[in-house]
């Protein structure tokens, strides 16, 4: 599959192929298995509430065993008393963490990958690089790529690009990380669940062979 290369002025500087891993057809079972064991993975485990052996106090019996005419009881922090532990409840120990294979994770990306090649929403560049690492370069330079027809609302709204670097970038990371409408990773870290939160991935053409290396795990 061919595809268009722009430069930073968003003029086109020629066509490169993609690799076949950028030609799979749409698998929505294995993009629905794969982004769910992600979600799972990143859910951070809050609540958590104290059972009776938690709970602080009631150490002493709250009275003798026979000849009250009361109920017995063993302690105040009985999950059947009003500050007691709490039976059955959620807790810290819960893991949600779920088991995915690499080779499903990685053709769950390639599949991913070709629906935005086949929906033109990957841009892709000659080469990405700034001066000085300043908002208003790289917000000047997106404001260019965003006159590209394709890519008309590529700065509208909040995360709307991700910006994929074949290595880590300093000035670049500096100079677009406070661009509301983009997010910068490197391509080797990408993941299903990175992609599709983005509508556009913008990478330069040095991560095509970076992306093709992480698509063949």
């Amino acid at each position: 599959m061919d595809i268009q290369i722009y430069n930073q002025q968003g003029q086109e500087t020629g066509t490169m192929e993609l690799p076949k891993a950028f030609a799979l057809p749409w698998n929505a079972n294995l993009v629905h298995q794969v982004v769910t064991s992600e979600m799972a993975n990143r859910r951070p485990t809050l609540a958590h509430t104290k059972g009776r052996g938690e709970v602080r106090g009631g150490g002493r019996k709250p009275w003798r065993q026979k000849g009250t005419g009361r109920a017995r009881h063993g302690s105040i922090r009985s999950p059947i008393w009003k500050g007691g532990g709490v039976a059955h409840g959620p807790t810290k120990d819960k893991n949600f963490k779920r088991k995915i294979n690499k080779a499903m994770a990685a053709k769950a990306l390639a599949t991913v990958l070709s629906a935005k090649a086949r929906d033109h929403q990957i841009l892709v560049l000659e080469d990405l690089s700034f001066a000085e690492p300043k908002t208003k370069i790289a917000a000047a330079t997106f404001a260019k790529l965003a006159g590209v027809k394709q890519f008309a609302d590529l700065t509208r709204k909040k995360h709307r690009a991700l910006l994929l670097l074949p290595a880590k970038n300093d000035t670049v990371m500096r100079a677009g990380r406070n661009l509301p409408y983009l997010q910068i990773a490197e391509a080797r870290n990408i993941t299903v669940l990175d992609a599709l939160n983005h509508k556009y991935l913008v990478f330069p053409k040095q991560s095509v062979g970076v992306l093709e290396k992480r698509l063949a795990k």
